[in-house]
């Protein structure tokens, strides 16, 4: 068995190998078409744009890892199966647990090299690249700019629209500025037409505009509106560099650029949180009632007890205490813990003591709507980043499951050739890949649970497999032969005399 278990592994190691480089050099190659462009135009060095197609590749890898397997054991057992080998090794008493063996410690072992890989590296290299592509965005923003769509100018603060934009005189016609830099005002600015333009310190941007008008509301009073005409008006938009500048620090991370258990302390926090407004809103519900019926108000118990981390991170925290120097760990707990409480108008503070407040029966029904709505808000964000913690196991689990899957597809078809090993791996890549990307969407939306949306792919696909493995055994290595001989061979024993 030592040496059928080597000749299986050197027969599904190269073409793993090949199907990983070749599927990550095609995602990669898709991906310089359609940004190459736009990275040239900005006038960008080409260290940068390298650097952005460099730090592309760790997320290309964390895609076409589980499709290699899959590729690689389509291709490897139908070409066994069509020589013969298979059937060979059946006839010499080897089972087909045996022969699954070798090929499913294989898959726990990628699964695993996945599994560190999604959680360690790819993490740090998607919060690099989302950094790097906010710096490039900044540049030349006129570049990106196009007609009848809105474009960002300055993220999260400018946006424009125009109907027409000259690529050499940058004249607009039919402008839409939205300008969302007050935290309680927004301004909408219409005008007929006008120009855009640097400052000569080439980090301004100036819109000089004719003919329109402002309209501006307030966010906190909606009665409130103000609309001014102009002839003629200049508007002036601060930090938008012409040159390429890279930022020194950038400690906001989004659920991509987390690790494991980073996502599991901001779910726990949510989680937390979520409770405690739950709590505070049947308490004030509780309190309504008693109130009505002339009881006094009771005590709101808000304290939640701190749950416990999984075995992993409390081993990789004690692996990373003893490697890491102690200030260096302070600061990132200081940074960390910065960074898991981006919501505003969450209290703070886990530990709450009983609190008794007294309400207007007129704004009780306003606080229990506003803290059920802000519970809703926690739900919301626990869902969104337990699926990002969930999704990288179902992604390194997917390694092992494609294995299952792969066998007795190509024991049932082993002269597939080139023809199964890219029909059957696109259709079984497609609908693990839509179910994950559709259970996600579901997920976020709170239609169905995390856990749930994740993994349902890696069952459907885990139970077909076993089922396949099931009917390989039972009806043996040799294929029956195809359906139209079946049915003429029926045909041909039915009219016999």
């Amino acid at each position: 068995m030592r040496i059928l278990t080597r000749y299986l592994l050197k027969q599904h190691a190269r073409p793993f190998f090949f199907a990983l480089s070749a599927l990550t050099c095609f995602e990669l190659i898709r991906q310089i078409a359609r940004k190459l462009g736009d990275l040239m135009g900005k006038g960008l060095p080409w260290s940068v744009i390298l650097e952005f197609f460099l730090l592309t590749i760790p997320f290309l890898i964390a895609i076409t890892l589980s499709m290699s397997v899959l590729v690689a054991v389509l291709y490897t057992m139908s070409t066994m199966s069509g020589d013969r080998e298979v059937t060979a090794m059946r006839a010499g008493g080897v089972s087909l647990g045996q022969l699954l063996r070798p090929l499913l410690v294989a898959g726990t072992l990628v699964a695993l090299i996945s599994f560190v890989f999604n959680d360690q590296i790819l993490p740090r290299t998607n919060h690099r690249l989302r950094s790097l592509m906010t710096d490039i965005y900044r540049t030349k923003p006129t570049f990106s700019i196009k007609p009848h769509v809105i474009n960002e100018v300055q993220s999260g603060r400018v946006m424009l629209r125009t109907a027409h934009i000259d690529p050499a005189t940058y004249q607009l016609r039919d402008v839409t500025l939205y300008n969302l830099e007050e935290a309680v005002r927004n301004r909408t600015i219409y005008a007929d037409s006008g120009y855009l333009a640097f400052a000569p310190n080439q980090e301004d941007l100036y819109f000089t505009l004719y003919d329109g008008s402002i309209h501006e509301f307030d966010r906190n009073d909606p009665r409130t509106f103000q609309q001014t005409d102009f002839t003629r008006q200049l508007i002036l938009v601060r930090g938008v560099g012409s040159e390429f500048v890279r930022r020194e620090t950038d400690d906001y991370r989004g659920d991509r650029e987390l690790g494991v258990c980073q996502l599991e302390e901001v779910v726990l926090d949510a989680r937390r949180d979520r409770l405690r407004l739950e709590r505070q809103a049947d308490g004030a519900e509780l309190n309504g009632l008693r109130a009505l019926v002339g009881l006094p108000e009771i005590p709101v118990d808000t304290a939640i007890s701190p749950p416990r981390r999984n075995l992993y991170c409390r081993a990789l925290a004690l692996v990373k205490s003893w490697i890491t120097p102690t200030e260096l760990e302070a600061q990132e707990a200081q940074r960390d813990s910065a960074m898991r409480r981006p919501d505003v108008g969450i209290d703070e503070g886990y530990e709450a003591a009983p609190v008794v407040r007294r309400v207007r029966p007129r704004d009780r029904s306003n606080e229990i709507r506003l803290l059920r709505d802000r519970s809703k808000t926690a739900l919301t964000r626990e869902s969104v980043y337990l699926v990002e913690l969930h999704k990288k196991g179902s992604i390194a689990l997917a390694c092992i499951v494609f294995v299952l899957v792969g066998v007795p597809l190509a024991l049932r078809f082993p002269r597939g050739g080139m023809g199964l090993v890219l029909g059957a791996g696109m259709a079984v890549f497609a609908v693990y890949y839509v179910g994950l990307i559709a259970g996600e969407s579901l997920a976020n939306r709170l239609v169905v649970h995390p856990f749930v949306a994740m993994y349902a792919s890696n069952i459907l696909m885990g139970a077909l497999g076993l089922g396949g493995l099931w009917l390989v055994q039972r009806q043996g290595t040799t294929p029956p032969p195809p359906l139209p001989v079946r049915l003429w061979r029926r045909l041909r024993k039915r009219g016999a005399p």
